[in-house]
């Protein structure tokens, strides 16, 4: 007699997942915090590593998505940072 277990009740591949939409949920926020440059970097920066831990997960899309999404955020607030800087001087 063999046991299935169950992907849903394991509790790695349920932070996995955490981790995906995590990373999607921090994309987004790095977006709209990119105009406070310290924010959106710092966003940006966890929403990648977090999507990185999330691609082991089932829900690749979602990690991946999160990545895009952070990257995109990330560069955002670098490029107002700069624009900033210069306007600055």
């Amino acid at each position: 007699m063999s046991v299935e277990i169950d992907p849903e009740l394991d509790p790695e591949e349920r932070l996995n997942k955490f981790y995906a939409l995590g990373s999607a949920a921090l994309g987004l926020l790095s977006l709209c915090a990119a105009i406070v440059p310290v924010c959106g970097g710092v966003l940006g920066l966890a929403g990648i590593v977090l999507g990185f831990f999330g691609r082991r997960s089932e829900n690749k899309k979602m990690a991946a998505i999160g990545i895009v999404l952070s990257a995109i955020g990330l560069l955002t607030a670098v490029v107002y940072a700069a624009f900033v800087y210069i306007a600055g001087s």
